[in-house]
């Protein structure tokens, strides 16, 4: 008996990923794509087929990019898996993964890890209270429930906070106000990057007209807040911070934090893929060679997992390593259009210097009061993870042996980037060198009945014409 294979896995099916995977199955590759939700789109494009027309005025025209390109995935070869979990990735690209509560493998030739980005830890006093969420969780519930959240407060900075206001505004429940962590100065910091920003300046005025929408609506806006709090006993209550040197306080029964997204690098650190601190962006990057392939042979990063960029140059990059893998597997590919995609690119990134100055995350987000909890399923606090370091424990994996950091059910995907900075900054070292978790499969928690039951020997490629594989 043997696996099923396929030339290409596509993990993922937001924009990169279905990008790729049509332009895969153009070139005359067996594509299968896994995604864990139940229609492609990822989280931008999230339920983009199904949204109703006023939702569709709602999130607007940025948003319903996303339809043409589902539909040209849709109309493709590639095969989609929805509601699927891939759990592990051999050395040798055989592919374990979860669908319908039963365990199976795969065999590939080549994969993209196209799972996109998350929202980056903002630990401040009371954000694992019921009634905290992410600005994009926010979203997620007007994409696939339209539900917009009453009585909340945005806190935190990036391009999302207004977009998501707008949206809540658009929806008649506007945000009850927005409280903006960006310390002074970070305008006139970031000016030195506007003359390249100005290349892709759509963004810049997009963002400008967000921004005026909100004002317009009469929303209360507190800029330059520090010391940031959420209160409440068993729920949210209301939001503390301050600003001009003043103390305010603001009632409510929701808050959505945000303070931008970084790669999720899940992937990338289970095939044991080189990774490298970007200081600008504030994160771990995946090590990329000129085909988007990382030091793991046949492994391809694409989006978002391989540096914050956008929904466009996502779908850029996705067709670009498609025709990368095309190449690598014999068919023949048009290098102009490489060249095309690659100069596409290099204009919609250069916006990002001057975003990265002006969103990068503030001081008090980086580096935690010692009683604010970082690890929220552990309930590790910032002080704990300090007093750790002094006792010696070099880096996350020691800290998470000692305190339990990064066990829980998220695996440390909310919590790893907060622990490896503030070991770096308790230690006076970059992240590169304190380094990352140590991520191991299964990548998510699966039910332990349906790993005993596991056996890829038993896996069998479909029969072709009802004769049986042999």
């Amino acid at each position: 008996m043997s696996v099923k294979t396929v030339d290409l896995l596509v993990i993922g099916a937001g924009p990169a990923g279905i990008a790729a995977a049509t332009e895969a199955a153009n070139a005359g590759l067996s594509v299968t794509v896994m995604d864990e939700q139940p229609r492609p789109g990822g989280q931008i494009y999230r339920s983009v087929e199904t949204t109703s027309a006023k939702m569709d005025k709602i999130l607007g025209k940025d948003f319903l990019e996303g339809r043409p390109l589902v539909e040209s995935f849709r109309a493709s070869s590639a095969e989609l898996m929805p509601e699927t979990l891939v759990w592990n990735i051999g050395s040798d690209l055989t592919i374990d993964y979860s669908t319908a509560g039963v365990a199976h493998r795969m065999q590939a030739r080549k994969v993209v890890a196209a799972t996109g980005a998350l929202e980056r830890p903002m630990p401040i006093p009371g954000w694992t209270l019921p009634g905290v969420t992410t600005a994009g969780a926010l979203q997620i519930l007007m994409k696939t429930s339209s539900i917009v959240k009453e009585d909340c407060v945005l806190m935190g900075a990036g391009p999302l906070i207004w977009l998501v206001a707008v949206q809540m505004i658009d929806a008649g429940v506007p945000p009850k106000a927005i409280v903006e962590n960006l310390p002074k100065g970070r305008t006139f910091a970031a000016l030195p990057h506007l003359p390249k920003a100005l290349r892709a300046s759509e963004y810049l005025f997009k963002g400008l007209g967000l921004i005026r929408r909100v004002k317009q609506a009469g929303v209360p806006i507190h800029s330059n807040a520090s010391a940031l709090a959420i209160e409440g006993e068993g729920a949210v209550k209301a939001v503390t911070f301050k600003t001009g040197g003043k103390s305010h306080r603001i009632e409510a029964t929701s808050v959505a934090l945000h303070q931008g997204v970084v790669p999720n690098q899940q992937i990338t650190r289970l095939v044991r893929a080189d990774h490298r601190w970007d200081d600008s962006q504030k994160c771990f990057l995946p090590v990329l060679d000129n085909t988007c392939q990382t030091s793991a042979p046949g492994v391809y990063v694409a989006g978002d997992g391989a540096s914050i960029n956008g929904a466009k140059c996502a779908v850029l990059q996705g067709t670009e390593v498609a025709l990368h893998i095309a190449a690598a597997l014999g068919k023949s590919v048009d290098t102009g259009r490489i060249q095309r995609l690659k100069a596409a690119i290099a204009r919609e990134t250069s916006v990002r210097p001057m975003l990265e100055t002006l969103y990068a995350p503030a001081q008090e987000i980086l580096e935690p009061a010692d009683g604010t909890i970082v690890c929220r399923c552990e309930e590790v606090t910032a002080g704990a993870i300090r007093s750790t370091v002094d006792l010696g424990a070099p880096g996350p994996n020691q800290v998470k042996s000692m305190l339990r950091s990064g066990m829980g059910p998220c695996q440390g995907r909310t919590c790893g980037l907060a622990v490896a900075q503030i070991i770096a900054a308790r230690k006076g070292e970059t992240p590169d060198v304190t380094g990352y978790y140590r991520i191991r499969p299964p990548l998510k928690p699966i039910p332990l009945q349906e790993l005993a039951s596991y056996d890829p020997a038993q896996e069998e490629e479909p029969a072709e014409d009802g004769v049986a594989a042999e």
